[in-house]
């Protein structure tokens, strides 16, 4: 039996007829069909989008895949390659290759085409490959032995010392051939290519400089006119009339000493000194740019336990103050505590150090090269200590005793610090008529006639001699310029506690707060005399004559009649 052929039209319109139980026309079965295929072309486009998406994910994996490979691939070749080493450039030779150290051994390599010959100077760091070739170029090395200038023999070479006293002969980069390589100065050398690479500052010795000395004058100094007039006649005169000395065959001095009590100015007059000089040079000469150099030496500072040290550090001095003065400045060399530095030779009474210091110091002021335009001031409390020589003809001969000031010096040592222009109490101004030069003078005499009393409550110090006498010693026995310092200046803050405490109505400097500051002085100084050797203790004072053997001390004690001694002996001290 045949089997009926159905056409696909048939088989849908009966599907569609037994879905719907309903006939459908063939217009309605031709709409149905293109609204079928439109579902299936937009499932097509949204599994195309899809498609596109997912290539697009696997084109940017792929992407990360071959930087990372690419990454790796560098890390293994930069980690697989040999060595780079890093040496001194020493110099061009004709044929285009150069010379190198390398850890202090000399090498003669090529030149990598990219690098420029004239880009490379001596001393500079660069990169040498595994073949031995310069492959880059680095800053120079900034690490390595510091050491001294002994001397420079030329453009290229110097000779240069190390702690030990080792010398060696170095060459000179050409960072540093333009800059002056004199004594003493500290340079950076790089142990295995034998170079100079860097000046380094030198602290130790540019700190004891003042570029430019201080403002202080002769007018700042009080009470010491006739010690003025004669260090300037004997320091200034020589810069001032040059000829005139030439014309008498006069020398000028080489150095003057300044000896005395402690705080009696002899670093200001040190200082003055270099600011008169260069005041009456400017004047004379009209130049504006003339100005004086001021090397403050301080014993204790300049003091190195290493053998030898002390003795550069004297040397560098000198040779630095020789060094300004040839370029037309007045330089002062001031030796503070001198007797720290150059004590008598074979006195026992320290270490054999200045045995070698002296004759440093001498050699350095009697040496071939002359010391034109240079002074040297020296101040010392014990000028018994030093040894003779330093003090002989030609040497430190001019002698200039700074002594405790009298009542008129004092005077004028608190006319500097208690000017007219400080604000004075109402009450002290108001006796005056409000003439403040007046208060000022008063105040000043008042003060100095009470620190200068010879009364009962202004009693110090009972001293012994040697063969029995007694002595009485004052207040005013020891004072001194920085004392009277000390005195204005608590007398000021008492004034500024007072406005304070009072809320600005009670202003002004008065009578009361010298008193008050002198007293307060007086018991600080109390403890002056209390030292195992009388005897040193009146020399540093300033006291000379017969030896001491006794010192009782009168301290008279605040709310009590009783006054409580201390005996001061060569013992010790007895209560």
């Amino acid at each position: 039996m045949a089997r009926k052929r159905v056409s696909p039209k048939d088989s849908f319109l009966d599907k569609l007829e037994s879905d719907e139980e309903q006939p459908i026309s063939e217009e309605g079965w031709y709409q149905q069909q293109i609204r079928h295929l439109q579902q299936q072309i937009g499932h097509l486009k949204q599994e195309l989008m899809q498609t596109h998406r997912r290539n697009r994910q696997l084109t940017n994996v792929l992407q990360e895949a071959k930087e990372k490979l690419e990454v790796l691939k560098e890390k293994v070749e930069q980690l697989s390659a040999p060595p780079n080493n890093y040496g001194v450039f020493l110099g061009l030779n004709d044929d285009g290759t150069v010379d190198i150290d390398v850890n202090g051994r000399k090498w003669r390599v090529n030149l990598d085409p990219d690098i420029k010959p004239k880009s490379l100077v001596v001393g500079q760091q660069v990169i040498v490959n595994s073949g031995m070739n310069v492959v880059g170029i680095r800053d120079a090395e900034k690490h390595g032995d510091v050491v001294k200038v002994k001397e420079r023999l030329s453009d290229e070479r110097a000779l240069v010392s190390f702690r030990t006293d080792e010398e060696r002969l170095v060459r000179i980069s050409d960072a540093l051939r333009n800059e002056p390589l004199k004594l003493g100065d500290n340079v950076l050398l790089d142990h295995g290519s034998g170079m100079l690479m860097e000046k380094l500052p030198k602290h130790e010795v540019e700190e004891l400089v003042l570029e430019e000395v201080p403002d202080i004058g002769y007018e700042d100094i009080g009470g010491l006119d006739t010690q003025i007039e004669a260090i300037r006649d004997a320091i200034e005169m020589p810069y001032l009339y040059p000829d005139e000395y030439q014309e008498f065959d006069l020398a000028p001095p080489k150095g003057v000493l300044l000896y005395g009590p402690p705080g009696c100015g002899k670093t200001l007059i040190a200082r003055a000194v270099a600011s008169g000089i260069a005041e009456r040079v400017r004047k004379q000469t009209g130049r504006a740019d003339v100005r004086s150099y001021f090397i403050n030496i301080k014993g204790p500072e300049l003091l190195n336990k290493y053998v030898g040290e002390t003795e550069r550090k004297i040397r560098e001095v000198f040779q630095k103050a020789r060094d300004k003065s040839r370029e037309g400045f007045p330089v002062i060399i001031f030796f503070d505590e001198m007797d720290s530095l150059f004590r008598s030779r074979g006195m026992g009474i320290s270490s054999d150090m200045e045995s070698t210091l002296v004759p440093q110091f001498l050699s350095e002021i009697d040496g071939v090269e002359n010391l034109h335009d240079v002074i040297v001031i020296g101040a010392s409390n014990r000028q018994d200590l030093l040894d003779p020589a330093v003090l002989r003809p030609g040497r430190l001969d001019i002698k200039i005793k700074i002594d405790r000031p009298n009542l008129d010096g004092a005077k004028d040592i608190f006319g500097i610090y208690l000017t007219p222009a400080l604000p004075f109490a109402t009450a002290e101004t108001e006796r005056f008529n409000g003439d403040a030069h007046a208060t000022a003078g008063h105040l000043i005499e008042s003060a100095v006639a009470e620190m200068y009393a010879t009364k009962a409550e202004n009693r110090f110090i009972e001293v012994t001699y040697a063969r029995g006498e007694r002595e009485t010693l004052f207040f005013k026995d020891f004072v001194s310029g920085a004392m009277i310092k000390n005195i204005v200046s608590r007398a000021k803050k008492m004034a500024i506690k007072r406005l304070i405490a009072s809320e600005g109505k009670e202003k002004g400097i008065c009578l009361a707060d010298l008193q008050s500051a002198i007293r307060e002085e007086y018991q600080e100084n109390e403890d002056l005399p209390n030292t195992t050797n009388p005897d040193d203790w009146a020399k540093i004072s300033g006291r000379k004559g017969e030896k001491i053997v006794n010192i009782r001390a009168l301290i008279n004690e605040p709310g009590s009649d009783r006054q409580r001694d201390v005996r001061v002996t060569r013992g010790g001290t007895f209560f």
